[in-house]
């Protein structure tokens, strides 16, 4: 039978906008399409990548994310295109 603790360590996928301040997870897939998914490519955010969600503007978009060592900030437009494995708290 599996109890509660096997829920903590479960990955979910969810959206990079939904990834809690403070907390890290890995890139899983990126849904955008054309231009928007060149760019978010080009920033280096593949599949496999760590992101780590840093803080969020007084008005609650965009949001700032650590990505391979650089401050990247996402519209929640854009933001939510792209799919993460998050491991909850």
């Amino acid at each position: 039978m599996k109890t509660g603790q096997d829920d903590y360590l479960k990955e979910k996928i969810i959206s990079l906008y939904d990834l809690p301040i403070g907390k890290w997870a890995t890139v899983n897939a990126i849904q955008a399409e054309g231009i928007t998914r060149r760019r978010i490519l080009d920033l280096g955010l593949i599949p496999g990548t760590r992101v780590e969600a840093l803080r969020v503007s007084p008005g609650g978009d965009p949001k700032a994310f650590r990505i391979r060592g650089a401050v990247i900030a996402f519209r929640k437009e854009d933001a939510h295109q792209i799919q993460i494995n998050y491991k909850g708290e």
